[in-house]
C-alpha cells in the first residue's frame, strides 16, 4: 500500500511538473504606434489571455506625446518606457526570453531598443505590424524635405541615419511582418515600396503576411495571427 501511495505521489508530482513546464511561456511586450495608447492592443490582449497568458506576462508600455505625432521620434524620452517594459518582461518571463510585437512607429521603436541595448539574444519572436522599416515617402528622402522630428535624423524619412542603422539587423530568433497594400500611413502617397520592397517588410524575415485592410485594421484584425506566431 505504501509503495502504491509513493508511486501515486511520484506520478502526481511528475504531472504537476510537466503541466508547469507546459505553461511556461515567453512574456510579451506590445508597443503601440505614434500617439497611440496601451489600450490599442486590447484585442491582442484578450487573445493572449484566452490562450493562457497571465496578465502579469503581458506588458504594454505607454510612450510618446499623445497629441503631437510630428514631435515623436526614436530617440530620447520615447525610448525609456519601451526598454523598461522589455527589461521588466524579461524579469517576469519564466523562459528568460520575451516576444515583442510593435505596431507602426512602435515596431521601429521596439527594434531600436532591442538593437541599442543588446537584447537580440533574449527575443524569441519579433513581429512588426504596419511598420515603416524602409521609411515613409510622406517624410521625404533624408536630408531633403525633412521638417519634423518624426521624419528627421531619428525618424522615418527614407534613408534616415536611424533607419540605415537598423538595416540588416535581426531583432529576434523569428522575425515576421504583417502588412497591407492599402495602408493609409505606409502607402499614403500611393506607393508602398522602397527599393521595390514593401516598407513594412523586414529584412531576413521568416515570413510576411498581407491583409486587405488599412493601417489600424492590421493591428485590431490580426490578433489571432499575432498570437499564432508566438
Amino acid at each position: 500500500m505504501k509503495s502504491m501511495l509513493k508511486t501515486g505521489s511520484l506520478l502526481a508530482a511528475l504531472l504537476c511538473g510537466a503541466a508547469a513546464q507546459a505553461a511556461c511561456r515567453d512574456a510579451v511586450v506590445l508597443v503601440h504606434g505614434n500617439t497611440g495608447k496601451p489600450s490599442d492592443w486590447d484585442t491582442t490582449y484578450v487573445e493572449l489571455r484566452a490562450r493562457g497568458w497571465a496578465a502579469s506576462e503581458i506588458f504594454r508600455p505607454s510612450w510618446g506625446n499623445k497629441t503631437c505625432a510630428a514631435c515623436n521620434d526614436h530617440s530620447g524620452s520615447e525610448e525609456t518606457p519601451v526598454v523598461n517594459a522589455m527589461v521588466d518582461a524579461l524579469a517576469a518571463s519564466c523562459t528568460g526570453r520575451i516576444d515583442v510585437i510593435g505596431h507602426s512607429m512602435g515596431a521601429t521603436l521596439a527594434a531600436r531598443q532591442i538593437a541599442k541595448h543588446g537584447l537580440r539574444a533574449q527575443v524569441d519572436a519579433f513581429i512588426g505590424i504596419a511598420g515603416a522599416f524602409r521609411g515613409l515617402w510622406t517624410c521625404g528622402t533624408y536630408p531633403w524635405n525633412v521638417y519634423t522630428s518624426t521624419c528627421g535624423y531619428w525618424g522615418l524619412s527614407v534613408g534616415s541615419p536611424f533607419l540605415n542603422d537598423l538595416q540588416g539587423r535581426r531583432f529576434g530568433d523569428r522575425v515576421y511582418s504583417i502588412k497591407s497594400w492599402t495602408d493609409q500611413v505606409v502607402c499614403a502617397t500611393g506607393v508602398c515600396t522602397v527599393g521595390g520592397v514593401h516598407s513594412s517588410s523586414i529584412w531576413n524575415e521568416n515570413a510576411s503576411y498581407t491583409y486587405a485592410t488599412g493601417h489600424f485594421g492590421l493591428l485590431t484584425g490580426t490578433a489571432t495571427r499575432q498570437v499564432d506566431l508566438l
